[in-house]
């Protein structure tokens, strides 16, 4: 049995992950703050969980993450897929309590998380996996996504601390950018003027110019790629590698 925890699951890439991961055999535990409309599945578990109240996050799955290691698993992955851009804006023009929000469920919740799995999940025995999405916004500044920047930036740090600091053969710790993904953060990002997100004709020319990707195509390249076969501790990945 090999089982995959996937937050972010209600829509876009976390759905399509779900649908590609139970395709695969695997069995699938979803965590978003809203119930995703899929049908019933016996491989799929979800669980309804707000990743921006850290605070009580890891109490909140600890039950889910021992249940998991108790069937003994012969592999188990962690995607850190959820993201949030709430609190887009200029900085010196955003409310503090967006930009708690937007770092709490961006960075502190995959990093909760990663905590709580390298806590629970310590038998060699186990594969183990944890794959944090990341964006090229990491490196590249988007005016009025300075939140969404910073927190991907520290999330490939998060990535990379994880493998400084664990080393066992069978567990593996990565990043993906999985590209230009057509979701509805895409479409939001349209909706907003220059004054509150400068970089608005970035996100437009992506939608004019029909560089959006589907989410199950990133899905099914994901899977295939980065949960199935082997991969490089501490890497990031691009979508043109996948």
């Amino acid at each position: 049995m090999r089982t995959a925890i996937v937050t972010g699951v209600s829509r876009g890439l976390g759905d399509a992950l779900v649908t590609e991961l139970l395709a695969h055999d695997w069995q699938v535990v979803g965590l978003a703050r809203t119930t995703p409309s899929r049908v019933a599945h016996g491989s799929y578990r979800f669980i309804r969980c707000d990743l921006a109240d850290t605070a009580t996050l890891a109490d909140t799955m600890l039950t889910a993450f021992e249940g998991i290691a108790a069937s003994r698993p012969e592999a188990v992955c962690l995607v850190n897929n959820a993201a949030t851009i709430d609190g887009v804006g200029v900085l010196g023009a955003l409310a503090p309590a967006d930009i708690t929000t937007a770092i709490a469920v961006n960075l502190v919740a995959p990093t909760v998380l990663s905590n709580l799995f390298c806590n629970v999940f310590d038998d060699d025995a186990i594969e183990r996996r944890i794959i944090n999405v990341s964006s090229g916004a990491a490196e590249s500044t988007l005016a009025g996504e300075s939140l969404y920047c910073i927190a991907k930036a520290g999330l490939e740090m998060l990535t990379r601390s994880l493998a400084a600091e664990h080393s066992s053969g069978r567990f593996r710790a990565i990043t993906v950018r999985p590209g230009i993904i057509d979701t509805a953060m895409q479409a939001f990002a349209r909706t907003q003027s220059k004054t509150t997100l400068p970089s608005l004709d970035l996100f437009k020319g992506f939608h004019a110019s029909g560089d959006l990707v589907a989410p199950d195509v990133v899905a099914r390249k994901i899977v295939a790629r980065l949960v199935i076969a082997p991969v490089e501790h501490g890497r990031t990945y691009r979508y043109a590698e996948l």
